[in-house]
């Protein structure tokens, strides 16, 4: 990997852990459609690598707000799933992948800004369970069904049952990669080498969560991963 692609890979890292710290969402779908670009063979395994430390951080620091049953329910059937993740990862060609991930970031952008508000049951968490399973394994995108069923609670009760789902999610499906073949070290060792800038964009979301404006932060991410998907899908 040379030189500036690391850089931009880092300030990418940077910004994304500063917006999930933020808001709750959106390292995902900020990080992998670069990811797709840059370096594709990174992918799923140095996202979900990544994000790690930053959801483990703010599980820890909003975890006043845990939204304990919402979150098992997700969780289960997140688990539940994730070997269909890797069942799409076995079907697609890694050329094939960033294409994916592409084609992926864009219905999930269309998703979240389409579907209605409702009021989350069971069934909704397991669906959002489901579809972050599938979705997450397979790409390292999952974060837009969690964000349809917090949509209207308070931004810390999002922050911290999203960080919590992913936490346990992204270590199954890393333990479940690696166990089939699928998973490289590569994928975890640039991880670990960008993980001063995780801890520079979580460090810096702490300071500015009570005031940012979670409607145009929406708004952002959801923006960028439209045109970086749209990047992903046009290039390949």
């Amino acid at each position: 990997m040379s030189v500036e692609t690391l850089a931009v890979l880092a300030l990418t890292v940077a910004v994304a852990a500063f917006v999930q710290g933020s808001s709750g969402l959106g390292f995902a779908l900020i990080v992998a459609p670069v990811a797709g670009l840059l370096a594709p063979g990174l992918l799923p395994g140095f996202v979900l690598a990544a994000m790690i430390p930053l959801n483990l951080y703010v599980a820890w620091r909003e975890r006043a707000s845990l939204d304990l049953c919402g979150a098992g329910w997700i969780t289960a059937a997140r688990l539940a799933a994730t070997p269909g993740g890797l069942a799409l990862l076995w079907l697609i060609p890694e050329r094939s992948l960033g294409l994916f991930v592409g084609i992926a970031t864009v219905l999930a952008v269309a998703v979240s800004l389409t579907a209605p508000a409702f009021a989350p049951g069971r069934l909704a968490y397991l669906g959002a369970g489901a579809v972050t399973g599938l979705t997450e394994t397979a790409t390292g995108v999952g974060g837009p069904p969690l964000a349809l069923v917090y949509q209207h609670r308070s931004p810390a009760e999002l922050r911290s049952t999203v960080a919590v789902c992913f936490l346990i999610g992204e270590l199954a499906s890393l333990a479940l990669l690696f166990a089939a073949g699928k998973g490289h070290p590569a994928e975890l060792g640039w991880a670990l080498a960008l993980l001063p800038a995780i801890a520079l964009g979580a460090w810096s979301s702490r300071l500015v969560r009570h005031r940012v404006d979670a409607s145009r932060m929406r708004v952002f991410v959801l923006g960028f991963a439209l045109v970086s998907g749209l990047v992903l899908i046009i290039g390949r």
